[in-house]
């Protein structure tokens, strides 16, 4: 598996609106855009730090993932993100090395990129996300 970058890396907050000061006013990052992402039950806010982007994701309902991680682990690095090719063959490739994959087959994420998880028991403790994403995503 080729991975092309680190697309985003996703940090949990309990609140976008309070945590954006710090990366906007204090670490002068650009604000790309916020949305919501309802099957995920999360609202994401997407930073530009260099190549890479930093995904803020804030939970819209108590059930969400993201809400189980921060009252498990806290407020932090949720997760990384893999820019792949290919992100089905990619998927395949990695159950045949034996990695457990939380998607079998891809979803549509934020900003309408294909994306699936591997999940964290098959990779040292670290969620990785493979992220896909359009022409039209690639150049923002």
């Amino acid at each position: 598996m080729e991975v092309k970058n680190v697309d985003h890396i996703g940090i949990a907050v309990k609140s976008i609106e309070k945590a954006l000061p710090f990366y906007v006013d204090i670490l002068n990052l650009t604000l790309l855009a916020i949305e919501e992402v309802e099957s995920e039950k999360v609202k994401v806010a997407f930073l530009k730090i260099g190549d890479t982007k930093l995904e803020l994701l804030e939970p819209t309902a108590p059930d969400s993932a993201v809400a189980a991680f921060i009252e498990k682990r806290g407020e932090g690095i949720h997760h990384v993100a893999l820019g792949v090719d290919d992100i089905q063959g990619r998927i395949d490739e990695l159950k045949e090395k034996g990695i457990r994959m939380i998607q079998d087959v891809p979803k549509i994420g934020a900003g309408g990129a294909l994306v699936a998880f591997m999940h964290p028991k098959s990779t040292g403790g670290v969620l990785y996300e493979l992220c896909e994403k359009t022409d039209a995503e690639v150049r923002e």
